[in-house]
C-alpha cells in the first residue's frame, strides 16, 4: 500500500510506502497527480518516505512502478527520498542517468531538510 497527499499549496506530491508495492498504487497516484499536472504543468517535487524500502508485490507492480515514472518524471523538479535504505544512495545515483529530476538522499528522520530542499528554488 501506498500512501500519498498532494500538497497543493507548495506543489509537493508525500509518498509513504506502507507495505509491498502494488499496481493498483501506481494507478491511485496518478490518478490523484494528473489533473494537478496538467493545470499547472508539473510539481516542484515528490518527497518519499521510507524508513525501509517494502519492495513489490509482484512483476507486474515492479512494470506499474517503471510506467509511471517514465510517464511523470519530465513534470517533477526534485525528488526527495527519505530512507535508511541503502536503496537511497542507489536509487540517487542511477536516477541521475533514467530522469530529469534531480534526486536526493535524506536519511530517516530528516523529512523537515527534504521539504526545505524540494521547495528552494533551484
Amino acid at each position: 500500500m501506498l500512501k500519498h497527499s498532494l500538497d497543493t499549496a507548495n506543489s509537493v506530491l508525500y509518498v509513504r510506502p506502507e507495505s509491498k508495492l502494488e499496481e493498483t498504487d501506481f494507478a491511485a497516484l496518478a490518478q490523484a497527480v494528473d489533473p494537478y499536472i496538467e493545470e499547472r504543468g508539473g510539481l516542484a517535487g515528490i518527497i518519499i518516505e521510507a524508513p525501509e524500502f517494502p519492495g513489490w508485490e509482484n512483476l507486474g507492480a515492479l512494470m506499474s512502478h517503471f510506467r509511471f515514472v517514465r510517464d511523470h518524471h519530465k513534470h517533477i523538479k526534485k525528488v526527495g527520498l527519505v530512507t535508511d535504505s541503502p536503496l537511497g544512495d542507489i536509487a540517487e545515483t542511477l536516477a541521475a542517468h533514467f530522469v530529469s529530476a534531480e534526486v536526493r538522499h535524506f536519511p530517516t528522520g530528516e523529512l523537515d531538510s527534504a521539504r526545505q530542499w524540494v521547495m528552494a528554488d533551484s
